[in-house]
């Protein structure tokens, strides 16, 4: 801790002690349990002992009550975390109005998000949400990012995983994974090359900027943050060096779009997401020039967060899951091999891609993805600021202003919600009796989130997973340096605690070509 931070740190105490002296006590929740609580300080020690565990810690404790529901105190605020499907329903869709992003997401993630569409309510996340809903519902868009994903598969993943697997090398497939989503999003969402991009330098200063932003969020000590941003030090510095790159990438691609739409020679005109965005606010009233690139430039970046890691990252786990559970990649592969046309005997081969009538085949992939999402979602924790007094179903009382998470992490991982193999990676729960993929309650699987604020991209998201995993698995066998997922590893995953549940020290892996004579 240099000198600064202590600094800063004195002067929290300070504060935390005035305020705890000219403040009265807030009431209690009711009857729900609060871990671990002592005064002043609330649940700060089990917090610190656990932080490097942070999502299995939250479920341990709410895996020990009766409801699945915690009362949680700090310094500064009050609030519930649950992991009970009737109240992510209360939350999410029976009293929506009364829970919101509010002024705990802005404080936090202004700088980086914005006012786009994840970090507001009320009428700018209503006109955002329309504007988005009905460009992700057009059919076509579907089968534009189907065949834009099946393109870049063919043209550059899958060479570049052959040359990898041909010289036996070692690799980082969530950075690889990672790289290839953020292409694919950039080629989907704004219509541009990252190869014509300064995609290192934002990927690093984006990745660092979502990791101060989830350090705000678990900061045991607001002021402290919000001191070093005011004095312009430590991490809120290179925070605002960071924003500062992430702005310039989103500034070249508004730029890029531009000349395109001065352009005579236009290529997919109106395909992209963000040129159906620039073409509909076109009809939009801002002050000036500067609010509407302001309004552009949140878009972008929102388009960024949701599409950058979190499919990368649903497809590490969910191959560090195959990989240690031999027999469902075997199921897999023999599912691939039947959907898969014979391979022509003359033909030059080449790495095989499923089409999209070909996936919506693919029941027992689309099983082991989801259950692999249940295990590992790719935001395993959600927030929301409550505007009133509230009794959610199981009888917890919720007060005025004060948070209400979800833990989607935890619900799966609750013998109440899934039986007691609820720790086990069994695709087959989510195949009926005749082994079609069967959907569940989507208050029981939170992963896309649920009600009005439902993942617009969810089915395109789901495209995209089963595309990759499916060309894949089917030229491929997944060999982990360090092995897959082991009982034992299952109790202790190796993750980082960020906005996204990424892997710890990535996933490096060697490849190994399929032998399809002696497989099946």
């Amino acid at each position: 801790m240099d000198f600064a931070t202590f600094l800063l740190f004195l002067i929290s105490v300070l504060i935390i002690i005035c305020f705890f002296f000219i403040s009265s006590t807030s009431p209690s929740a009711s009857k729900t349990p609060c871990p671990e609580s002592y005064p002043i300080i609330g649940n700060l020690p089990g917090f610190l002992r656990n932080r490097h565990r942070f999502h299995d810690w939250v479920t341990d404790m709410l895996s020990q009550t009766p409801s699945s529901t915690v009362q949680v105190n700090s310094f500064f605020s009050h609030g519930i975390c649950t992991a009970n499907p009737i109240n992510v329903e209360h939350l999410l869709v029976t009293n929506f109005s009364n829970y919101v992003k509010g002024s705990r997401f802005l404080n936090v993630l202004y700088e980086l998000l914005g006012h786009g569409i994840f970090n507001v309510d009320g009428h700018l996340w209503t006109l955002q949400r329309k504007i988005a809903s009905h460009e992700f519902n057009t059919k076509s868009l579907k089968h534009f990012i189907s065949d834009m994903v099946k393109s870049e598969m063919a043209n550059t993943l899958l060479p570049n995983l052959s040359k990898a697997c041909d010289e036996n090398s070692v690799f980082d497939l969530e950075q690889v994974l990672g790289k290839f989503t953020f292409s694919t999003i950039c080629k989907v969402a704004f219509g541009i090359d990252l190869q014509t991009m300064p995609y290192l330098p934002f990927a690093k200063a984006f990745d660092d900027a979502v990791e101060n932003c989830f350090s705000r969020f678990l900061s045991p000590f607001p002021p402290i943050w919000k001191l070093k941003r005011l004095f312009n030090i430590g991490s809120e510095k290179r925070f605002k060096e960071d924003i500062k790159t992430i702005n310039e990438f989103a500034m070249e691609i508004m730029k890029s779009k531009q000349q395109e739409e001065n352009s005579s020679e236009r290529v997919a005109k109106n395909q992209d997401l963000l040129s159906r965005f620039m073409l509909l606010s076109s009809n939009l009233e801002f002050q000036d020039q500067e609010h509407k690139t302001k309004f552009l430039r949140d878009i972008i970046i929102s388009f960024v967060l949701a599409g950058k890691d979190t499919t990368s990252t649903a497809l590490t786990w969910f191959f560090w899951l195959v990989a240690g559970n031999p027999r469902c990649a075997h199921l897999i592969y023999q599912e691939l091999s039947e959907v898969a046309s014979p391979p022509d005997a003359e033909a030059v081969p080449e790495a095989r891609t499923f089409s999209y009538d070909e996936l919506k085949k693919l029941h027992y992939l689309h099983a082991a993805l989801s259950e692999s999402m249940r295990l590992f979602p790719p935001v395993a924790i959600n927030s929301r600021l409550t505007i009133d007094n509230d009794v959610l179903p199981d009888g917890t009382r919720v007060g005025k202003g004060w948070f209400a998470d979800y833990s989607a992490y935890a619900m799966g991982r609750m013998e109440r919600v899934w039986g007691q193999d609820c720790r086990a990676f069994k695709p087959e729960r989510w195949l009926d009796i005749d082994r079609k993929y069967q959907p569940c309650d989507q208050f029981r699987f939170p992963v896309f989130h649920c009600g009005p604020r439902t993942c617009l991209g969810k089915d395109l998201a789901s495209i995209q997973m089963k595309a990759i995993a499916a060309a894949v698995m089917y030229e491929f066998e997944i060999v982990p340096v360090d092995g897959g997922a082991s009982a034992e590893k299952m109790m202790n995953p190796p993750y980082i605690t960020t906005l996204l549940l990424k892997m710890k020290g990535g996933f490096p892996i060697r490849l190994k070509r399929r032998d399809r004579d002696g497989y099946i």
